[in-house]
Parts: C-alpha cells; sequence; structure tokens
C-alpha cells in the first residue's frame, strides 16, 4: 500500500510539472518589473509581454496597470498569442512612463484609466501626422523621406529625415581601381500604420536605397517608429537587407541623416558627443573664450557670459552687446563640422573643422562612447542616440553645416570614412569538413539576403538640454527600458515549455547552479576579452577553443562563429527566464538581433534558411531551417513585443517549408537521383521537420490559424503511422511535401541521427506535445524519448505494446529521459537523466574553474577553461535547466563521487 501511495503522489506531483499545468489563476494580478530594477531617467515610452495560463483570459479582456504606489496609469493592449482553445496566451502591453515611475508595477484585469494624454494619426494625401501632445511628426507616404518634420512647441526642430547609403563599385582593398562611389538615399515605397494609439503609434515604413545616379535600387529597409502619448522621444528600429554582388558593391557609408534648423545666432547654437559612462562632450559652434581676460559682457550685468553659454542657456545676440562683444564675436571661431568616430570597440575619437576648406582638428578622444549626438539652438533641436554604439563598431556621429540655416546630422551605422564593409567570403578555396568542419559548397557562401538591425531614440527638444539630461539621453538611448514579469510568474504558466527556477537548497543543486551561473560569466568575460564585437559580429561568440593558441578558433573553418549552433540562444533566454538576470537578457537580446538577421537569409535563394557555423556567419554549405527556426525568435518576441521580430517569425513560418523543399538538408549526406524521386522534398524528422513544426507552432499562437495546425497535425499523423515512429528511416531522413505537410518513409531501417533533438528539437517537441490534443503523436514522441537508442526489433514491439524499455537502457541521459519520466513516473528514467547531471562527460557538477593567461603568450591577459566549448555549455545547460524541473523529486542530494 505504502508504495502505491508513492506511486500516486508521484503522478500528482507529474501532473503538476506538465507545462499546460496552472498554478496562476485567471484573477491573479500579475507582478512587472524594471529589468534593472530602476525606472528610466527620461521620460519614455515602454512595451512589454505577459502570458497567460490556458483558458484564463478571454479576447476582448481589458486590463489596468499600477505603479508600486497605487497610482494608475493608462496602458494599451493587444492579443499577441492564442492557446488552442482560443484564449489569450501572450497580451502585449504598453505605458508611457516618467522618471518617477518606480516599480514593480501590477497587471490587474479590469477597466484601463483613461489617458489625459493620447498619440493619434491622422492622413492627408501625402504624409501621416503622429500627434503625442508635446511632439509632432509626419511621416511621408512616398519619396525620399521618412521623416518629412519634427514640431516642438510651435517649432520644426528637425526636417527631411532620410537613410543614406554609400556605395563603392571595385576592390575594396584598392579604392584607387574603384570605378566609382555612389550615392544612395531612401526610396519609400510603403508605409503601414500598425497602431495608431492610444497610448502607442507604431508606424513601419518600407523602400529600399536608390542611387542619386542612375536610379538603380539596392539594400532594402524596413523602419519602424514607436511614439507615446505625452512624451517626445521616438524610438527607430532600422533593419537593412544586403542584396548586392559581394565582388563588386562594397558599403563605403550607410546611415541615417536629418536636417536640425538653425534659426538663432551661432553663439546660441550647441553641439554635444556622450562619451562612456555619463561622459559629455558639449561646446558652442562658436565658443565665447578668447585671450585671458578678455570675454564678452553681459549688457545688463556686464558679467562674463561664457559659463551660461557652455550650460546651452541663452546668450544675447551680437546687437545687444557692446562694441568691444561685437569685435570678439567677429572675429572668434564659428565651427561648422563636429564628428565622433569610433573605429574599433576600444577608442573613439572627436574632431571639428570650422569649413570644408580647412583641416579637422582633434578636439578629444576615449575608449567607448554610449552613441549619442545632439545638435540645435537654444530654441529647440535633435539628439539620436544609436544602441550598442561602441559594440557594433565602425561607427561615427556627425555634425556639418552647423554655421548655417540648418544643420546637417549623421548617425553613421557604417562610417563612410572607415575602411569598406567587405563581405566576400575569406578564401578562394573550399576546406573539408575532415580536416577543419568545414562545409562549403559552391555559390553557398554569399551574404545576398543576410539583414542587420540597429536601434536608435530620437530626442526632439524645445531647447538646449542642460548636461545631466543630456547624459540621460544617452543612457536610456544605450539601454532602453524594459519592463518584464517575474521568473515566478514565467515559470507558474510554463512559458516556452519545461524550465527549472534557480534552487540551491541542497548541495547537489548548488553545485549544478554554480556550473550554470559561472559558465554565463566565462561567457559574458570572453566577450570583452576576445572582441566579439563589430557591426556583423556583435552577438554572436565563438564555437570551439584553441587551447594552444589560447585563442577562440576564429579562423577555422566551421569551429569559429557559432551561429546558433545546439542552441546558444536558447540557453541564454533560458537562463534569463529563470533568474530575470538583466546582464543576461542583454546578452540574449544582442545574440537574437544578430542570429535572426545576420545568420539567416531573408531574401534570395536561400530565403528563409540560415547559414551553419563558419568563419563567415553566412560561410557555410549547409543552409537549414534549424538555423532560421522560430522558437529561437519567440522568446524575444513575447517578452518585449518587437514587431521587427514578429516580421521575422512571419517570414520563417511562411518561407521554411518549400525552402527546405527545395534545398534538400542531406544532398551530399544521403544523395539521391532527384529526377527519379517521387516526393516534393526530403527532410530529417529531427532537427528538420522539428523546427518547421517549431515554426508553425508560432505561427499557429500567433494567428490562430488552424491551417498551422493543420500542417502539424498532417506530419504528427505520419509519424504516428510510420512502422518505427519517429525512428523510422536511415538518418530519420523522409520523404516530404511542404504544401500538405505529409511525410513519406522512404526506408525499412531505424534510423538515429545526433542532431535529431540537440537543435532546439528537444525542446520544440516537449513543448508542442504538451500543447495539441493529439494521443497518437503524444504515445509516438514519449516512445521515441524512450527508445531513442533502441534497436529495430525493440522499436517494432513496442509499437503494438507500449511497455519496452521501461529500464531505461534504451533512452539516453538528459531532456528525453527526463521527460519520459515526467509522462510515465518511472524512476529508472529519471535514474538515466540525472546520469546528465552527474556524469564528467556531461560537466554538469561545479562551477567551471579558470587560468589567467598573460605575457608572450597571449596578446594581452585573458581567462581560460579547459575543455569548454560552446557546445557543450549551450546544451549541458540547457540539459540541467530542464532536468532540474521534470525530475525535481528524484534529485540526489550530494554530488555522487
Amino acid at each position: 500500500m505504502m508504495r502505491k501511495a508513492v506511486y500516486m503522489l508521484v503522478l500528482l506531483m507529474v501532473f503538476w510539472l506538465l507545462p499546460g499545468a496552472n498554478y496562476a489563476q485567471s484573477s491573479d494580478p500579475v507582478s512587472v518589473k524594471w529589468l534593472d530594477g530602476t525606472a528610466p531617467s527620461v521620460s519614455t515610452g515602454v512595451s512589454w509581454g505577459v502570458p497567460w495560463p490556458r483558458g484564463a483570459i478571454q479576447e476582448g479582456q481589458s486590463f489596468s496597470l499600477k505603479t508600486a504606489d497605487g497610482e494608475s496609469l493608462p496602458v494599451q493592449t493587444w492579443p499577441m498569442a492564442y492557446w488552442p482553445d482560443g484564449s489569450i496566451k501572450w497580451t502585449g502591453f504598453a505605458a508611457s512612463v516618467g522618471s518617477d515611475t518606480e516599480g514593480p508595477l501590477t497587471v490587474s484585469q479590469g477597466k484601463a484609466t483613461s489617458a489625459k494624454e493620447t498619440v493619434s494619426v491622422t492622413e492627408s494625401d501625402q504624409t501621416y501626422g503622429i500627434n503625442t501632445g508635446p511632439l509632432h511628426v509626419r511621416i511621408a507616404k512616398w519619396g525620399g523621406y521618412l521623416i518629412r518634420s519634427m514640431t516642438v512647441d510651435g517649432k520644426v526642430v528637425a526636417r527631411n529625415g532620410e537613410l543614406t547609403a554609400i556605395i563603392q563599385n571595385g576592390q575594396a582593398d584598392k579604392p584607387w581601381e574603384s570605378t566609382s562611389v555612389q550615392k544612395f538615399i531612401s526610396r519609400v515605397k510603403k508605409v503601414t500604420i500598425e497602431q495608431s494609439g492610444p497610448v502607442r503609434a507604431v508606424v513601419k515604413v518600407e523602400g529600399a536605397h536608390k542611387s542619386v545616379r542612375d536610379g538603380r535600387e539596392l539594400i532594402p529597409f524596413v523602419v519602424r517608429m514607436y511614439f507615446y502619448a505625452g512624451r517626445k522621444p521616438v524610438r527607430m528600429v532600422h533593419s537593412i537587407i544586403y542584396d548586392g554582388d559581394q565582388d563588386t558593391d562594397f558599403i563605403k557609408g550607410l546611415g541615417v541623416h536629418l536636417k536640425v534648423p538653425m534659426r538663432e545666432q551661432v553663439q546660441n547654437r550647441h553641439v554635444r558627443f556622450s562619451g562612456q559612462d555619463n561622459g559629455l562632450w558639449a561646446e558652442p559652434v562658436q565658443p565665447l573664450v578668447g585671450r585671458g581676460g578678455r570675454f564678452v559682457k553681459d549688457p545688463d550685468t556686464g558679467e562674463d557670459i561664457y559659463p551660461r553659454q557652455l550650460k546651452g542657456d541663452r546668450v544675447p545676440n551680437r546687437e545687444e552687446v557692446d562694441s568691444q562683444g561685437r569685435y570678439y564675436m567677429a572675429d572668434l571661431a564659428v565651427w561648422s563640422d563636429f564628428k565622433l568616430v569610433q573605429p574599433n570597440a576600444d577608442g573613439f575619437t572627436i574632431k571639428k573643422r570650422t569649413n570644408p576648406q580647412s583641416a579637422w582638428i582633434s578636439a578629444a578622444a576615449g575608449k567607448r562612447a554610449s552613441g549619442l549626438v545632439f545638435a540645435g539652438d537654444v530654441s529647440g533641436g535633435l539628439g539620436i542616440s544609436l544602441k550598442d554604439f561602441w559594440q557594433s563598431y565602425p561607427s561615427s556621429l556627425e555634425i556639418r553645416n552647423a554655421d548655417s540655416h540648418e544643420a546637417d546630422m549623421y548617425v553613421w551605422l557604417w562610417p563612410h570614412d572607415a575602411p569598406v564593409m567587405d563581405m566576400r567570403h575569406y578564401d578562394t578555396k573550399a576546406h573539408g569538413l575532415e580536416s577543419v568542419y568545414e562545409d562549403v559548397q559552391q555559390g553557398f557562401s554569399t551574404p545576398y539576403g543576410v539583414a542587420r538591425t540597429s536601434e536608435l531614440t530620437l530626442y526632439p527638444t524645445g531647447s538646449v538640454p542642460d548636461k545631466a539630461q543630456t547624459a540621460q539621453m544617452a543612457a536610456v538611448g544605450a539601454t532602453p527600458p524594459v519592463v518584464t514579469p517575474t521568473p515566478e510568474h514565467l515559470h507558474s504558466v510554463r512559458a516556452f515549455g519545461v524550465w527549472s527556477l534557480p534552487d540551491r537548497s541542497t548541495p547537489f543543486k548548488r553545485q549544478i547552479e554554480d556550473r550554470l551561473a559561472s559558465l554565463i560569466d566565462y561567457y559574458q568575460t570572453s566577450i570583452d576579452q576576445r572582441n566579439w564585437y563589430g557591426y556583423w559580429n556583435y552577438g554572436d561568440v565563438m564555437h570551439s577553443y584553441d587551447d594552444e593558441r589560447h585563442m577562440w578558433r576564429y579562423d577555422l573553418g566551421g569551429m569559429a562563429w557559432d551561429n546558433t549552433e545546439l542552441m546558444t540562444d536558447m540557453w541564454l533566454w533560458y537562463s534569463f527566464l529563470r533568474t530575470g538576470r538583466e546582464d543576461i537578457f542583454r546578452m540574449a537580446e544582442a545574440m537574437t538581433r544578430h542570429t535572426q538577421e545576420v545568420d539567416v537569409y531573408h531574401t534570395g535563394r536561400f530565403a528563409g534558411l540560415g547559414s551553419r557555423h563558419n568563419v563567415r556567419h553566412w560561410g557555410g554549405g549547409a543552409k537549414e531551417v534549424r538555423i532560421s527556426q522560430a522558437p529561437l525568435k519567440r522568446f524575444y518576441y513575447y517578452l518585449t513585443t518587437d514587431e521587427r521580430t514578429g516580421d521575422l517569425i512571419r517570414e520563417v513560418g511562411r518561407t521554411s517549408a518549400q525552402a527546405v523543399a527545395d534545398l534538400d538538408p542531406m544532398r551530399l549526406a544521403q544523395p539521391i537521383d532527384q529526377d527519379k524521386f517521387p516526393y516534393p522534398g526530403r527532410i530529417r524528422l529531427g532537427p528538420d521537420w522539428l523546427a518547421l513544426a517549431g515554426n508553425w507552432m508560432a505561427m499557429w499562437e500567433m494567428t490562430g490559424d488552424t491551417k498551422w495546425k493543420d500542417l502539424i497535425y498532417t506530419g504528427m499523423n505520419s509519424i504516428a503511422n510510420f512502422p518505427l515512429g519517429f525512428k523510422t528511416g536511415k538518418n530519420l531522413v523522409v520523404g516530404f511535401d511542404p504544401e500538405t505537410g505529409k511525410l513519406y518513409q522512404l526506408s525499412d531501417e531505424a534510423g538515429t541521427y545526433n542532431l535529431a533533438t540537440i537543435q532546439g528539437g528537444g525542446e520544440v517537441g516537449i513543448e508542442l506535445t504538451e500543447l495539441v490534443d493529439n494521443k497518437e503523436w503524444q504515445q509516438v514522441w514519449l516512445q521515441y524519448c524512450r527508445l531513442r537508442n533502441a534497436p529495430k526489433d525493440v522499436v517494432l514491439k513496442d509499437m503494438k505494446t507500449h511497455s519496452e524499455g521501461t529500464d531505461g537502457q534504451y533512452t539516453s541521459p538528459g531532456r528525453l529521459a527526463a521527460y519520459a519520466y515526467m509522462k510515465t513516473g518511472n524512476a529508472a528514467f529519471a535514474k538515466q537523466a540525472i546520469r546528465s547531471l552527474t556524469s564528467r562527460r556531461y560537466s554538469s557538477g561545479g562551477a567551471i574553474e579558470t587560468r589567467l593567461i598573460s605575457g608572450p603568450e597571449v596578446l594581452h591577459p585573458v581567462e581560460e577553461a579547459e575543455h569548454v566549448s560552446t557546445n557543450g555549455t549551450a546544451q549541458s545547460s540547457l540539459t540541467a535547466i530542464e532536468v532540474l524541473e521534470m525530475c525535481a523529486d528524484q534529485l540526489p542530494d550530494t554530488m555522487p563521487e
């Protein structure tokens, strides 16, 4: 009786561990917090997502939002995802917040507070008008300008905002042989109002860069602008796709350009650049300072007006001062052009000049600029901050013609005076899998179709902000505010499947947590020490380490940039979900921005697929859906509501099935006669079908459209009807129809494939199985978890009895065995799963040890960890995070010797 009671208790615990089990009740308020613990220092807007238990929230539900002191804030909401029963899975929220909006904030069901100030959108023949209250913006419907004007206090403070590209046609390393350099400017083709208030308005602008010389179009762009009620700052998300010829179209410059009207006399005009931390370089266009003892007098007080000028306060016009003051004003230098250039991650310079016929002079220098530029006069101006400014080098900020009636402000995402952007592969010779783990195929190492997203914040002002305000603008632009639910809430509704919260209650758990934390710390240190920065690189990490060189293998075939291999993205996001740590969020955010853009093709032959790890991100010959899959993007999309990421989920959802059918992932490893092949395509059940199923899962939950469910179920039913279930076929290869989702058996072999579930497939399989109501699939997936390593005869017998391998001998240590335990309560599977946390092979117990390498062995001192690779780190961490949850009641108290 005792054994039976224990068994029933285990089953009850397993039920509560299921991803579909709901700890939170529908009426419970949800606490959301500022990611860094404090409100932003600049009044601005913020958007975030909140998940709900299945069945708890219905379409049309309204919400209220309160601050920590009980103040009600207006909030705008929209559904982001649905459960299969039609209830809301994720809700998007938007609010305007002040610098005094302390957290945590509380989201509750109920009527939202009416907004005193709202954002509205109006339409004319040529423009859309956005009115936030203190800011009026006109967005062009077509033509060369995205922003026609920005108006504060009745005055236009910026206008004619456009995108700029400079293309050099010719050898990147021989500019003297270049046939031409052409300027391209934006051509707006489509404008969409995605949201129109009352709290937030979102405008999407699409187009391409057009040559001012011959009309050629190049580099498509998507720009979104975000406006919030009662606020002046405007968030801009700028995405480009490279669609040039890598051998001839070298990008010489890429930036954002606006005109800033200058109405005041030159002594009342100012230029500012943010430096490192809270540092600020702030100077008037004409500094009123001369030889010692000589100054311009205030006409009322007789005092030196220079200290006031440096603050950004209004000083007298020329006609208002005495003759001596007018003489000084006429004779002191007036500076026209200014620029801050960050050519690398460790140094920037500031220069200025009086006119184009004169030399640039050095003004200042520093290490890592935070990326804000301001230009304006005492009656208004514009600041722009570029997020990840120094991390995404080369970059620069430039003001020209500050002495004229309007200044030109440039934010260079790639500076025109930097070396040209060279997109070519690193070698003209292919290197083999056997020697350097590289998979290069003719014509496949192409950047055609890769993308890059940058984030900017525009700060229109009605005056020259004081220096402290300017520094605050720079800080908020460099690290925009983020609101997020607590780890406890995310865990309670099983957002993104099965994962554990940190628990150090026993020596065993403490060792596991120590290792998880130490691996994060090691990679954060490596990013900085190894300089994993740059426009096309920032966000990614390296794949493998060279103990002899004490270097990551940056130059070795397929062992350089990681490109999501073995799910580094998932490792970071699950690490954030369970801890809520800001530093992990920023690391995961940068990786997602990189991997979903740079490592994936968005147009051209490979659209919908991604590139395997290589020296160049796009260099690998394996173009596969496992790299582009939506499950890697869902974390960032749902947590932040980022519309660009939503676009990319829909992009792969719509294109990846046909793309993988057209480009057989096993074309080299398992060749066939295509002319005699009877099906539209071939894929592996894992990772290909699981990645596709993850794409369709995302589309189904985002849209509620059952056509995506039908594709999933068709594949599930095909697999359930195979004689060997999920182990069907050599290397799990099956026929595939992308139109219907139907799969076809190609061989009688019992298949195994080492990458089947370690590239996101395990996480997708577990989450999807708990999401759907498909008993046959649930049974066959559980069978695969139980019998992953079983021979054919065992699988055939189990297809009839569903009782083989109950001792766990045929499963493999890790998440699949843990899932088998979670569903069956059979401790034999838990024992196998826990092996992954105790075996030295998996290296999951105890913090990693590092050593400092210095002297002539390395260029500069670096930390080194023995036997640490990104593949092992990502997989062992994910396994630990999941096994700790699914086998919680079976964990030992201490780590085995």
